[in-house]
């Protein structure tokens, strides 16, 4: 298996700014490998509730994560001010690959990148239903 090397900053057209937290910390003293996941998952929702795309209490259509991968190039920790780019990859009927690049202030090289694939399913049955309209809409403005 290949290494990939880190994106720069300007390979993703939305940067959400995530301050790590005193928890974030694991007993190395570096944010722990799960904690990014977190902020994948906050970053690509932030940006979807601010565009009106996602209503996690009432909405029809919800996103659930079918896969996902972290590749970690440096470590990040308590109390740095980080930024979580994110790039739409793949755009389906009813499928999504996000792709995400947590960057250190003052850095232009990713010190981790991953991807996670949302299959968009209606809330009652779970069945993958095609994107709704804004939601679509809202992806395209990310999609690389």
């Amino acid at each position: 298996m290949t290494r990939p090397t880190p994106d720069p900053r300007r390979a993703y057209p939305y940067h959400h700014p995530t301050p790590t937290r005193w928890a974030d910390n694991d007993v190395y003293g570096h944010v722990n490998n799960v904690t990014y996941y977190a902020y994948f998952d906050t970053a690509v929702n932030a940006y979807l509730a601010a565009r009106g795309a996602l209503d996690v209490q009432a909405g029809a259509v919800i996103g659930l994560v079918v896969e996902t991968g972290c590749a970690f190039f440096a470590p990040a920790a308590f109390p740095e001010r980080l930024g979580v780019g994110v790039r739409v990859a793949h755009l389906g009927r009813s499928s999504v690959r996000y792709e995400l690049a947590v960057f250190r202030e003052g850095e232009e090289a990713a010190c981790a990148q991953g991807h996670f694939v949302h299959v968009y399913v209606d809330r009652e049955t779970r069945r993958p239903v095609e994107l709704p309209g804004v939601l679509r809409a809202a992806l395209e403005g990310l999609r690389v």
